[in-house]
């Protein structure tokens, strides 16, 4: 029978000699693998004789535990009665010393653990905060870990080029910013400052529809090549949705629509709801939605109680449909469509069936923020080759979610993927440093994800595919039901 543990018992072992932490309940001895963190001993040493559960899970996957320790680290369970409230991080201090140069970040995880420690514990949980247990938000970055890279050998691989196109537009790298709101609760320069950092690595940014700044204001100085989308939620109140649209129009940098259906509804966000944005307690006035603000005005904070996710969603319309919004939105733009959030390869079906008003679909879960347990892209990637493979001949096919390596990227890229979104990463390199931080996050991918090309044999972008990859153990755990098309078909056909 495992021995129960009080908490003050585990305390005690706070030291390099005897060293406990407590994991998901459990409490491990992890004395003997000090020396052997990857991220060093200090890391953990801060952690000992504490609950490290919230230090430890966003930054590791499942699984590691069991592979890095004996199983006799696990010494027992601790009794929660006992343990101390979890708090987000503190507030942030004013310090005389301030973030490190962010050239000395050597990858995301530490981008956005400096950046944890420059924001309030309000934006944290915003920004950090996903649906329920979290399992889709983790298991996104996972899935990569269970694709294997197949490197050829005696293969020149002198050169890399990143350069791609987008809906028939350049870029410089197949990296793009994707849609994440209250940017400025991060950095004063807010949106803008993302997209200063696009414009030096020619990358695209998707803008968010509940961003803290007005596309006005985000475009402004933006390069005359520099590729922009927008996300559109769209309101039960149309007439404010088309104003915007009227507004987008006009914005010769915007070059398409992203509309987004993965969040209908906002999904239950428990740090988020503990730390409300609401009223004078937001550090930076934001929160208003684009589409009720004008083209100079300044954001606001609009009172409501919930966290800031349910405050953003006031006012979505849930019931949208294939038969009735698409033809809406061809009233009131002519810009290309990209549907976000797809995560069945029915839906990618679909899509494609709405050709040519419909140019390309984001594959995507919302980064775990909506439905708890919700696929990753990488698992509809595989579904689409599986059931449905013409659709990558008929649309572009994007995908957002977990990415924090340049190995991520190049297998993304290798499944068919079009282009790779970041969200969080965004927000964190913006916090963490403003426009030098969003660029070293940009920075740091780029960089890896040449030197996988180039390890891999593969000069160009284009060059990419599956024979680089292997997805036998991601293939175990994709859906394997009937396709569905044919019932699919019918039924589009019966409504032309």
């Amino acid at each position: 029978m495992a021995k129960v543990f009080d908490a003050a018992e585990v305390a005690n072992h706070n030291t390099r000699e005897s060293c406990w932490v407590i994991l998901y309940g459990k409490v491990y001895d992890v004395t003997d693998f000090l020396s052997n963190h990857p991220g060093g001993a200090k890391i953990i040493l801060k952690l000992a004789g504490k609950d490290a559960t919230e230090e430890y899970d966003p930054i590791h996957p499942p699984g590691i535990l069991e592979d890095e320790l004996k199983p006799e680290a696990c010494l027992g369970t601790v009794d929660a009665t006992t343990l101390p409230k979890q708090e987000p991080p503190a507030e942030p201090q004013e310090q005389a010393v301030g973030p490190p140069p962010m050239e000395n970040l050597l990858n995301l995880d530490e981008i956005e653990q400096v950046a944890t420690k420059q924001v309030s514990k309000k934006a944290w949980a915003y920004y950090y905060s996903a649906s329920d247990d979290k399992f889709s938000k983790r298991f996104n970055n996972e899935v990569y870990r269970s694709i294997l890279l197949r490197p050829r050998v005696f293969v020149d691989c002198t050169t890399c080029d990143l350069d791609t196109s987008v809906l028939g537009h350049k870029l410089g790298i197949p990296i793009y910013v994707s849609p994440a709101a209250m940017a400025r609760l991060g950095h004063p320069s807010g949106e803008a400052g993302i997209a200063e950092a696009c414009r030096s690595f020619g990358a695209m940014q998707v803008i968010s529809n509940n961003a803290s700044m007005t596309p006005e204001q985000i475009v402004k100085d933006a390069a005359p090549d520099q590729v922009f989308g927008w996300q559109l939620y769209v309101q039960i109140d149309r007439k404010k949705s088309e104003a915007m649209l009227t507004r987008i129009n006009k914005l010769k940098a915007i070059k398409f629509i992203v509309l987004t259906l993965d969040a209908p509804v906002p999904g239950k966000r428990e740090e988020d709801e503990r730390n409300s944005l609401a009223g004078a307690t937001a550090p930076i006035p934001s929160g208003v939605k684009a589409a009720e603000r004008t083209a100079d005005d300044t954001p606001d904070v609009n009172g409501g109680s919930g966290g800031v996710g349910q405050q953003l969603f006031a006012g979505t319309d849930p019931s949208l449909t294939w038969q009735e919004t698409l033809p809406w939105l061809a009233k009131h733009t002519d810009l290309p469509i990209v549907l976000k959030g797809l995560q069945t390869h029915e839906d990618a079906y679909l899509a494609s069936l709405h050709a040519p008003q419909v140019k390309g679909i984001i594959l995507s879960n919302h980064g775990g923020r909506a439905l708890d347990t919700a696929p990753p892209a990488v698992h509809t990637l595989l579904e689409i080759r599986k059931y449905c493979p013409e659709v990558f001949d008929k649309l572009e096919v994007h995908v957002d979610g977990g990415i924090r390596r340049g190995t991520d990227v190049v297998k993304a890229l290798c499944l068919g993927a079009k282009a790779v979104g970041l969200g969080r990463p965004a927000l964190w390199g913006l916090a963490a440093g403003g426009v030098d931080g969003v660029r070293r996050t940009l920075q740091i991918l780029a960089d890896e994800t040449k030197t996988c090309m180039r390890l891999l044999g593969v000069e160009s972008v284009d060059a990419l595919g599956l024979q680089h990859i292997n997805t036998r153990i991601v293939e175990q755990q994709i859906y394997d039901g009937p396709s569905g098309l044919d019932n699919l078909r019918r039924a589009f056909r019966a409504k032309l």
